[in-house]
């Protein structure tokens, strides 16, 4: 866990916008960890993988916690829009990575449905009312390009 936890906290960091937050979400995936460590089965997945789908999920809690609110700082209010960020993450992946290629496969509005999903962590939910487009639809936008991503990596 020593190796990881610096990344993990990066992650957490990116996705709660805040140390003090990102620092409770590793401590309680790493916690919830060392409680399920029994249900982990390599079959499934890496270690690594599952270490990080752990935390995801945590944050994800977190930031629908309705107890839980997080102040807005000034600048942050003029920080780019979530579209720059989605942008910004797909900017930041080499010209040379496969996963690039295959995102610029996609049409503009299903790449960006998906980058989304894995980078800003929305909900289908949340995707459909920033796009202003029906819930369904979205749906069917992930899940189609998440089919053709796997074709084109595969």
């Amino acid at each position: 866990m020593t190796a990881e936890g610096g990344r993990m906290l990066g992650v957490a960091r990116r996705m709660l916008g805040r140390v003090d937050l990102a620092e409770d979400a590793v401590q309680e995936a790493l916690v919830l960890v060392w409680r399920r460590a029994h249900q982990f089965d390599e079959s499934r997945g890496s270690a690594k993988g599952w270490l990080y789908t752990i935390l995801r999920n945590r944050c994800l809690t977190m930031l629908r916690s309705e107890d839980r609110e997080v102040p807005t700082e000034p600048q942050a209010i003029d920080r780019a829009s979530e579209g720059a960020l989605v942008d910004a993450a797909f900017d930041r992946l080499p010209s040379s990575a496969d996963l690039r290629g295959c995102l610029e496969g996609l049409d503009e509005a299903t790449r960006r449905a998906i980058l989304s999903s894995y980078v800003l962590g929305h909900s289908h939910g949340e995707i459909a009312g920033r796009l202003a487009t029906p819930l369904g639809t979205v749906k069917a936008r992930i899940r189609r390009g998440l089919l053709k991503l796997r074709e084109c990596l595969s």
